[in-house]
This record gives structure tokens, C-alpha cells and sequence, in this order.
């Protein structure tokens, strides 16, 4: 996937790096950028030999929200299509078939935020902050900001973060569980990395799965859900991988019985 000016996508084996690539703007998000991250997760989506995918942004920014100037001189109609894209966008990454890693290296305020919200996983410098501050317009945010940041957060957090418009440490997420961990500057891709290298090497099916029953599980009937869970399990446990790696392990088990290793 090559030719994006907003963004580079990088191929490292099973492991795709999206990167934001308008580090002057602290990775403001225009028109142009929407369309090409909603391209290039979409392309990502449907490649086989992806198995997992790490976004971040270049210098100082993750996504410092939506490019104002652009924004400002949007008319109604062109707002309303702009809002529209993205909606597609932010479907594009929680949609994903594969588990996206967020790799936050500085601001993700207003539309950056709610990107990461759609993420799977999140990881954080310790430099990194977070934020809606769309009130500070006198707006709202338009991207999931309102339903996500309750969904993962729970509503008196989101209510403060939105009704305030706070920036907040990356840090300040972590017992909420929205971000997963922090790392040292220097540690943040090689960390995302290797997150992304232990998932992409797990069975496809098993981790697409997975990725559908928890979101399922946010917002869907708990019954629904754990009969989702159920009837995937069984069609794993019958597909050729699941048969090979449960036998293998019974037989390590058995061996190890037998012979008293550890």
C-alpha cells in the first residue's frame, strides 16, 4: 500500500505500522487524512497475511484531533460529509478484522481520543495525554466520543472528560483500563511490536473471534453473547487448527505425565 501523503503504512511481516504523517500539525486530522486511514484499514482489513496492526503518530502528536483550520471553513454541507466520512473511518479501525494497537506517543485530543477509543489495545509514553475537548467550542464530540468514552470508561469519567474538556496523562487511564500500560519513550514501538508480533501469531480465526465476541460483549445480550461464544468454540475446536494444537498438547501432557518432566 503505498502512494498516501497523510500517513506511511509499513509491512513488517504479519505486522502492519500505520503511521500519521503531518507531524507540522501535530497529525490533525483534514479531509485528505480521514480518507486515506479509512483506505488503508479497509485494504488491511481484508490482507490475509496481516495478522495485526500498530497506529501511531509521528513527533510529538499521536492525533491532536481534527485539522481547525480546515474545520472552520467548512460549510454546513461539506460538515455534514466530513462527519459522515467519519463515521466510516472510526468503523474501519473497531471493525477491524485485525486487533489494532494503539501506540500513543504524545497528544490524541478530540478526534485523535476517539480513535484510540476504537482501538483493542492501548499503549502509552509517559508523555502521552488524552482528551475531549470539543466543549471548549461549544461543541460535542462527533466521532463516538460521547458513546465510547462511556462504554470504556463508564459515564462519570466520560461525564467529566466531556463536560470539562480536561487533557489528561495517559497514566490516569490505566486503572480505568482504557490504556494498558506506559513505557519509556524509547520503548513504545518496541513494545507495541512485540504486543502485536504475540497476537499475529496466534490462529487467525481464533483471534478474529475473539475480537468480535468482545465487542459483542459491550453492548449485546449477555445470552446472545455467551451462544456466540459457544458456537464459535465449537467450530474452532473442529477446524483443522484447533484439532491439531489440542492433540499436540495432549500429548505433550501425556509425555510429561509419563516421564515426570517439568
Amino acid at each position: 500500500m503505498t502512494g498516501y501523503q497523510t500517513l506511511t503504512v509499513e509491512i513488517l511481516g504479519r505486522i502492519a505500522v500505520v503511521t500519521f504523517h503531518r507531524a507540522d500539525q501535530l497529525n490533525a486530522m483534514n479531509r485528505l487524512m480521514q480518507g486515506e486511514i479509512t483506505e488503508a484499514f479497509e485494504a488491511l482489513s481484508d490482507d490475509a497475511d496481516v495478522g495485526a496492526i500498530v497506529v501511531t503518530g509521528e513527533g510529538r502528536g499521536f492525533m491532536a484531533g481534527a485539522d481547525i483550520k480546515e474545520y472552520a471553513a467548512q460549510t454546513g454541507p461539506e460538515f455534514d460529509i466530513f462527519q459522515a466520512a467519519g463515521t466510516r473511518m472510526y468503523a474501519a479501525i473497531e471493525n477491524n478484522r485485525k486487533p489494532v494497537i494503539a501506540a500513543v506517543n504524545g497528544f490524541a485530543l478530540g478526534g485523535g481520543m476517539e480513535l484510540v477509543l476504537c482501538c483493542d489495545i492501548v499503549i502509552a509514553n509517559q508523555f502521552a495525554k488524552l482528551g475531549l475537548p470539543e466543549i471548549k467550542l461549544g461543541l460535542i464530540p462527533g466521532g463516538g466520543g460521547t458513546q465510547r468514552s462511556v462504554a470504556k470508561l463508564g459515564r462519570n469519567r466520560a461525564n467529566f472528560l466531556l463536560m470539562t474538556g480536561a487533557i489528561v496523562p495517559a497514566s490516569e487511564f490505566v486503572a480505568a483500563g482504557l490504556v494498558h500500560e506506559i513505557v519509556d519513550v524509547d520503548r513504545l514501538m518496541p513494545r507495541a511490536l512485540e504486543l502485536a508480533e504475540m497476537i499475529a501469531a496466534e490462529p487467525a480465526p481464533a483471534i478474529e473471534a475473539l475480537k468480535a465476541l468482545t465487542a459483542h460483549a459491550v453492548s449485546g445480550d449477555l445470552a446472545d453473547g455467551l451462544a456466540m461464544e459457544r458456537d464459535t468454540l465449537g467450530e474452532l475446536y473442529r477446524g483443522e487448527i484447533g484439532q491439531q494444537r489440542v492433540k499436540e498438547f495432549a500429548h505433550k501432557s501425556t509425555t510429561k505425565t509419563r516421564t515426570g518432566a517439568p
